[in-house]
């Protein structure tokens, strides 16, 4: 969600679709889907792999990409390949959550549907989150899924096969598939309920992001913690794949070095990591102090203090933003908000895609 003075949606990467505008190798304003012209600024975007669903302050809802369709009077959508969920607002009765299939284009009846009991204050998460924070959506049955009374949730995100559950004291929970350490226990193995993470006991976290087999949170001081596959470089830590792919010279730049950062501070190589199953402490250059974050299936994003974008990770089809389809294992800034003065405020990233929610700076 995108709060404050108005500003401008970006998109950049996978556009086999049409979900995100222009060639997909650099960022370009996202343009509001025609049936949501006259439903105001863009509010939500939510990214699968094959469509995205946009929603207006206004309660329109978009999709677009290899499905279409429109609809009215909606506060929240969340897409997926499996489940399209939508949160519809009824004047004079409480919100309802709709589920459809995506090919459906939101005509006929949905899959199912359920009346919600109107969220306290303070209470409502974004989706898969329900209003409320005692249940979230999962894309395959039962779909709707309790959470235990205990795990106050502020926020809460799916991965290809794990959940990741901000609670409301800023501890992590994680629970789903730990073949990729993207759990961050120390194993690889399966948790079938929601476990605390041990290893950031003691420390507030105020922000968490799921990739397809990764994860990060955020600390109130703005540390970035980071944990599970890293196949692409998308932990930020070294990788055998890219340094066999990227020849000395090439890449570089804010923060990677010419072979993707695969070497340690005097010049000896660096221990390449598959999988890193604890959360590890990730220092962004220049000492930025990261706010919001968000991940692909595998790339990484996150938003500095300072309105500026770092990505890392997958790059294939230029969903890190830097003009190129390279991937990297370290953090680089993308330059062109840096260059055309606009504070980055929120970031999204769909499984090969990403967009950005930007204001101009004020000047001083």
């Amino acid at each position: 969600m995108a709060e404050g003075r108005p500003g401008r949606w970006f998109g950049f990467g996978f556009c086999g679709f049409g979900q995100a505008p222009g060639s997909g190798r650099g960022p370009a304003a996202l343009r509001t889907p025609e049936p949501l012209r006259t439903g105001g600024d863009l509010r939500r975007v939510s990214a699968s792999w094959s469509y995205t669903a946009c929603v207006t302050r206004g309660g329109g809802l978009a999709l677009s990409g290899a499905v279409s369709g429109a609809a009215h009077g909606c506060r929240d959508a969340w897409a997926s390949e499996e489940l399209l969920v939508v949160l519809r607002a009824r004047p004079g009765l409480a919100p309802e959550l709709q589920a459809w299939a995506p090919r459906s284009a939101l005509r006929g009846e949905p899959l199912w549907a359920q009346s919600l009991a109107p969220a306290a204050d303070g209470e409502a998460g974004a989706l898969p989150l329900l209003p409320g924070a005692r249940a979230y959506v999962s894309p395959r049955p039962p779909f709707r899924c309790a959470l235990a009374p205990e795990l106050r949730a502020r926020q809460l995100h799916l991965g290809a096969e794990h959940a990741l559950l901000l609670g409301a004291d800023g501890q992590v929970f994680s629970w789903g598939g730990g073949r990729h350490g993207q759990l961050g226990h120390g194993t690889l193995e399966a948790e079938p309920q929601p476990r605390r993470l041990e290893a950031l006991h003691g420390l507030t976290m105020v922000e968490a992001a799921a990739g397809g087999w990764h994860s990060v949170c955020l600390s109130e001081t703005g540390d970035v913690y980071i944990w599970g596959w890293n196949e692409s470089g998308q932990l930020a830590l070294p990788t055998r794949r890219l340094a066999e792919k990227t020849a000395p010279g090439e890449g570089g730049g804010d923060g990677a070095d010419a072979k993707g950062g695969a070497s340690t501070e005097d010049g000896a190589p660096a221990t390449f990591i598959a999988v890193q199953p604890f959360p590890a402490l990730l220092d962004l250059p220049l000492g930025s102090e990261a706010i919001k974050a968000s991940c692909g299936s595998r790339h990484t994003a996150v938003v500095t203090r300072a309105g500026e974008l770092y990505t890392w990770g997958w790059g294939k089809y230029g969903q890190l933003g830097h003009d190129d389809g390279a991937s990297l294992d370290q953090p680089r800034r993308v330059k062109y908000f840096v260059d055309n003065q606009l504070h980055v405020r929120a970031v999204t990233c769909g499984p090969w895609n990403t967009y950005v929610y930007t204001v101009e700076k004020r000047k001083s």
